[in-house]
């Protein structure tokens, strides 16, 4: 069965850490050890892991990807946001994540984002736990 988390993004481009609804999610299936599919259905938002500790890490990726790929360019596209699906492309759109001992198995540091790149906007990650073990 597929769930779904809800994710409101309040600027034009923003990493939103979802680990904890994601985690959450997990908990709810009792699911012991598999892997946790992630997918956006968006073409302007994407998902990610990186360090979530240090919130200039997600500035950073972000200043480098609006200094790379523009808001305003030489686009073909007439609605205007079609820097917004490119880095959307480049971030990706699906992640999977390993599950063990009822967790997400993730490094120290490491956090899973939703990358908004056309908002504000209400968004929604698509979430699948296959399953090796469960909860008797």
């Amino acid at each position: 069965m597929i769930k779904y988390i809800n994710v409101k993004s309040r600027t034009r481009t923003e990493f939103i850490d979802i680990t904890e609804k994601i985690q959450e999610v997990v908990k709810e299936t009792g699911v012991v050890g598999g892997v946790c599919y992630l997918y956006v259905p968006h073409t302007t938002a994407g998902v990610t892991i990186n360090e979530g500790a240090d919130p200039s890490v997600q500035r950073d990726i972000q200043t480098l990807l609006n200094r790379m790929i523009p808001f305003e360019g030489d686009y073909l596209h007439k609605e205007g946001n079609s820097s917004a699906h490119i880095k959307a492309s480049l971030i990706g759109t699906s992640l999977n994540v390993l599950v063990e001992e009822g967790r997400l198995v993730l490094g120290t540091w490491q956090s899973i984002f939703f990358t908004e790149f056309d908002g504000p906007r209400h968004r929604r990650v698509a979430i699948k736990i296959i399953y090796d073990r469960k909860t008797p």
